[in-house]
């Protein structure tokens, strides 16, 4: 009895690091841009992801057939909408301002990484967040009008183009 266990707990281990290592680059690219960090300095980023990624450890005998990314993008989106919630809808902390979706309210992220960087509905987006759909539109569209404002001393299309690139993850 003692050795079936011994095996499940390697096969559950062997499956979430094959899991891990197939997903964990676009859910750290998510945490990213939730977070406002950049690319090559993301700390915050990286500790969210840790914290989704050991809850779906967690339960993950208990997904049967779920599909394990969209519970650690729940998972994720849930906590870092929690952790602004807690601090009266801002972050505790200051985004650094190098950072692609820096200039968004944390909700205004949130909404636009669920919609356009992760493909969420917006009836999901909206039940996810507790939200009527049409604030999620609207919330949407206010973040799309600020991401295609041209940024300061830059040529108004190259500026679009570069922070719409980022949301894809082509920018480099």
């Amino acid at each position: 009895m003692r050795s079936r266990h011994a095996f499940d707990d390697v096969r559950r281990a062997q499956e979430f690091r094959a899991y891990v290592a197939g997903a964990g680059g676009r859910l750290l690219h998510t945490a990213t841009l939730l977070t406002a960090e950049p690319r090559d300095a993301n700390p915050r980023a990286q500790r969210l992801l840790t914290l989704a990624l050991a809850r779906t450890y967690a339960c993950w005998d208990r997904l049967h057939g779920e599909d394990p990314y969209d519970h650690t993008r729940r998972y994720l989106m849930i906590r870092f909408a929690l952790s602004t919630l807690r601090y009266g809808g801002r972050l505790p902390f200051r985004p650094p301002p190098g950072g692609p979706l820096a200039g968004l309210s944390p909700q205004e992220r949130l909404v636009l990484v669920m919609r356009l960087h992760e493909g969420i509905g917006e009836d999901q987006t909206a039940a996810l967040l507790g939200l009527p759909a049409e604030r999620v539109r609207a919330v949407q569209h206010r973040a799309m009008a600020v991401m295609l404002r041209p940024a300061p001393g830059s040529a108004p299309a190259q500026g679009a183009r570069r922070r719409g690139a980022v949301m894809t993850g082509e920018a480099r």
